[in-house]
């Protein structure tokens, strides 16, 4: 029994390894029987993955041993501008070398995506343009804020200092007897109104800039020696401030233009009344005649205009930051208003840049 049972095994192991030998044997014949290339059937399945991949691209697959062309397909003529691939298969024969050759599509890629580029592009840029926009929005509404806050704190400081004093007047008058003293009556009602006079001016700077930018505020134009009449000016805001130094200068004796007297005036007087306040110790105003134009500028030996702050100072209501303080008072209305007033004139007015001075130079038409 026992030796039946070794005998059946050993035929089994033969079995088995006639077939391991058979399969080795048939795998090694179809390797054989296929080690040249279709390259009909080769050409269909580049055909069909090109479909697949939706390219259309002329090609050409060579196969060459020892740089000998024995077999090719594909386009008969490639573009001049061409890209090849090399096959890196193991079953390659020694010498052989199986290449692909194909039209350079990047500019037809490029072309065929510039669109979509173009677009992104367009679209990244406009959103970016209007986040810009929006931040310069916001910040401008930031400044006019702070500007409608200095303005309203300004304007109340400004008011209640001659309200109180004619109020503390008034009261002095009325309950503490001083109406039976003629003298000090006098004296009350003169504060009084003096304070309401000042008051009567602020309300029509006011009123006077919030025309300014229409067609309302209509000029009364006659001819004029600006010479003496700047000359004037001076010497009348010379009176009002002992403090400082203020000279006049001009290289000529007359000089006729036609201005308007009134808001003309109140222009020169805004620019030396800046000087007075902002400016150092000497004041100087020269009216100089320069070929066909009459340059006026009102100079002082202070501190410098910041670099930040010279585009913004003929803005409405803008008054250069000094933190809460109320020393030198006004509504940052002068400059925008000499501005106008000058624009009207048919002339300019600018910040000359000087490391040493404020420099205000008027250009007007002679």
């Amino acid at each position: 029994m026992r030796a039946q049972f070794a005998k059946f095994k050993n035929e089994t192991k033969q079995y088995n390894d006639s077939i391991r030998l058979f399969n080795e044997i048939s795998s090694l014949y179809i390797s054989i029987s296929e080690d040249s290339l279709n390259f009909k059937k080769l050409r269909t399945f580049l055909d069909t993955e090109l479909d697949r991949k939706k390219i259309e691209i002329p090609y050409r697959l060579q196969l060459s041993v020892n740089k000998k062309v024995i077999g090719e397909i594909g386009d008969d003529t490639l573009p001049e501008e061409t890209l090849q691939t090399y096959s890196k298969s193991a079953y390659q024969k020694p010498g052989e070398k199986l290449g692909l050759r194909f039209a350079n599509i990047s500019k037809a890629v490029w072309k065929k995506s510039m669109f979509g580029i173009l677009l992104s592009t367009l679209l990244s840029l406009a959103i970016i343009s209007s986040l810009l926009y929006l931040l310069r929005i916001i910040r401008r509404q930031k400044q006019l804020a702070e500007i409608k806050n200095d303005l309203i704190s300004n304007i109340t400081h400004e008011f209640k200092t001659p309200i109180t004093t004619i109020s503390t007047a008034l009261e002095a008058i009325q309950h503490f007897e001083a109406i039976k003293d003629p003298e000090k009556t006098q004296k009350y009602l003169s504060i009084s109104d003096k304070q309401l006079k000042k008051l009567h001016v602020m309300v029509e700077k006011l009123l006077e800039t919030a025309t300014l930018d229409s067609e309302k505020l209509l000029l009364k134009k006659e001819s004029v020696d600006v010479i003496d009449f700047v000359q004037k000016v001076t010497e009348k805001q010379r009176t009002l401030s002992n403090e400082k130094t203020l000279s006049f200068r001009s290289n000529v004796e007359s000089l006729l233009t036609d201005i308007d007297p009134f808001h003309f005036e109140n222009a020169i007087t805004n620019l030396i009344d800046n000087a007075l306040k902002y400016g150092g110790d000497t004041v100087e105003v020269n009216v100089t005649k320069v070929l066909e134009t009459i340059e006026i500028t009102v100079s002082d030996n202070g501190n410098a205009i910041d670099k930040s702050q010279r585009e913004k100072i003929f803005d409405k209501f803008y008054r250069i930051p000094k933190g809460n303080t109320h020393d030198v008072k006004g509504f940052g209305i002068g400059l925008y208003y000499t501005k106008k007033i000058i624009e009207k004139h048919n002339g300019t007015i600018q910040l000359v840049p000087n490391a040493n001075h404020t420099i205000f130079k008027i250009t007007l038409l002679s």
